[in-house]
């Protein structure tokens, strides 16, 4: 198969290849001791762990194409498990976004990228007129059935189909690592919230999209495909938040911990490619503990819109 030589994610078949993934998390966890983390033990223990991988019959195996699926035929796919437990990224972002959720008082309130409806029924419940729109019409058949009392409609983040200074507040969660820049979502929440309104996005974190995190599902046709998953940096939602009167009320990266250590094991299994990053952290875990511990998992952002600001 041809393969585009283009930057970023979503936009070239991905060739996935388990000793290229395990090699890397060596060469993460390598790093991160040249940098002063670990000490010459460790730097060894490493370099006799790639000899091995590189040797592994298990590992030089063919890759895997996986072709880029766009959002609407990806999450036709996802949303039938997307809330299946497993998605550890909920647990660490409900916490703080229902801490600052649950200190604003109720009002018009829009779930933006409201997928199967995980925030539209939260906020629901805490009292507000709830608005969800997403591009998904499976994901949407999934959160009328769990909010039933929300206002529910088919649209684009990057054109709401909403009129201007509509809502309250907005809630964006694990929704702008899909487009490929956040300023036109951006711009459109600002356009619809009301002066003095409330803005909470959470994205998956750049430096976990960078470890592999990346949501893969098979395409109607069997094959392996991965839904995009951009890299956006703090300075890629600044730019565009706080010329449109868009304040800063918070921003945390909750990091992972508790990572795995250790050993490589006796015998090396990849698992079968859906599984893959996570069956592949195994085989190298002291590297998957270096690479992984400490790492950001989401970027929280609270915005305010200030009253005055340019419309």
């Amino acid at each position: 198969m041809v393969r585009s030589a283009g930057r970023g994610y979503g936009r070239v078949v991905a060739y996935q290849h388990p000793l290229a993934y395990t090699l890397g998390l060596e060469g993460v966890a390598l790093l991160r001791a040249f940098a002063g983390d670990y000490d010459e033990a460790f730097v060894e223990a490493r370099i006799r762990e790639v000899r091995r991988l590189l040797d592994s019959p298990a590992l030089n195996v063919a890759g895997v194409d996986a072709a880029p699926v766009d959002t609407v035929n990806g999450y036709k796919v996802w949303s039938a498990t997307y809330d299946q437990p497993g998605n550890g990224l909920f647990a660490i972002e409900e916490p703080i976004v229902h801490e600052i959720l649950g200190a604003l008082p109720p009002g018009v309130a829009l779930d933006a990228a409201c997928g199967t409806g995980r925030y539209t029924a939260y906020l629901a419940q805490q009292g507000h007129r709830v608005i969800g729109v997403d591009s998904s019409p499976d994901m949407l058949a999934h959160a009328r059935t769990r909010a039933p009392s929300a206002e529910l409609r088919q649209g684009d983040l990057r054109e709401l189909p909403l009129p201007d200074d509509h809502v309250d507040i907005i809630v964006c969660a694990l929704a702008l690592t899909h487009l490929p820049d956040v300023g036109p979502a951006i711009t459109e929440f600002a356009r619809v919230l009301r002066p003095g309104g409330h803005l909470v996005i959470t994205d998956v974190h750049q430096e976990l999209v960078a470890l592999g995190s990346v949501p893969r599902v098979r395409a109607a046709d069997g094959d392996p495909g991965l839904l995009p998953a951009f890299r956006h940096r703090a300075g890629d939602y600044l730019r565009v938040a706080l010329p449109l009167g868009l304040q800063v009320r918070r921003c945390e990266e909750p990091r992972m911990s508790g990572r795995a250590g250790g050993d490589m094991p006796a015998e090396i299994v990849t698992g079968p490619w859906h599984a893959w990053p996570w069956s592949l952290l195994d085989i190298v875990p002291a590297a998957f503990g270096a690479a992984w511990d400490g790492t950001p998992s989401q970027l929280i952002w609270h915005f305010q819109l200030a009253p005055g600001a340019p419309r």
